[in-house]
């Protein structure tokens, strides 16, 4: 699977299951126990096709399963308000495994700025886990307007900027390099 895009939508399967899900039906527990069989199936499915897992997979697996498994057991609603930070801190521990963002880059670019795409991939775990801070934050003052907005507002957008600014960072260091070996 050489699409980026792809690869994120793989990774990431269960959590859109998950929001495709609660979207339409509005009810949480229908949408985690479709996530977490789609989770699992999904998984299942790989194994027996034989093709390879990459870490974000084996992690939203087990976010789905240790997360869904808790609400569904919980009801409780500070605690769905928090799962978003932990699923954060999940995501940050497992980006911090060196070259884990190399899998996702066009071979010009792991083949010209290896050692950026490694820093970019620390700078996402920074970012996941001041993101997950900040939703414990929001969460804590149980008021749903502002949680909603920093959940749907703030953590896409922060992405989304921080995917704008990789994006130009990369372009124009990709180019200085190979005007610099056209150069040399």
């Amino acid at each position: 699977m050489k699409n980026p895009f792809a690869r994120l939508a793989a990774d990431f399967f269960s959590t859109i299951l998950f929001a495709a899900i609660y979207l339409t039906t509005d009810n949480v527990l229908l949408a985690t126990g479709v996530a977490i069989a789609g989770a699992v199936g999904q998984v299942i499915y790989s194994r027996l096709k034989g093709l390879e897992l990459g870490y974000m997979t084996w992690a939203s697996l087990g976010l789905v399963i240790v997360l869904g498994s808790a609400t569904l057991l919980t009801h409780d609603l500070r605690f769905v308000l928090m799962k978003p930070a932990i699923g954060h801190f999940a995501i940050g521990a497992i980006m911090l495994k060196r070259g884990w963002m190399l899998r996702y880059m066009p071979a010009i670019v792991t083949e010209n700025i290896p050692e950026y795409v490694t820093f970019a991939g620390y700078a996402w775990a920074a970012l996941c886990f001041v993101l997950g801070a900040g939703t414990i934050a929001v969460a804590m003052t149980g008021d749903m307007k502002l949680w909603t907005f920093y959940v749907t507002v703030v953590l896409v957008g922060a992405k989304i900027a921080a995917f704008a600014i990789q994006y130009a960072a990369f372009r124009l260091l990709v180019g200085s390099r190979i005007r610099a070996a056209a150069r040399a």
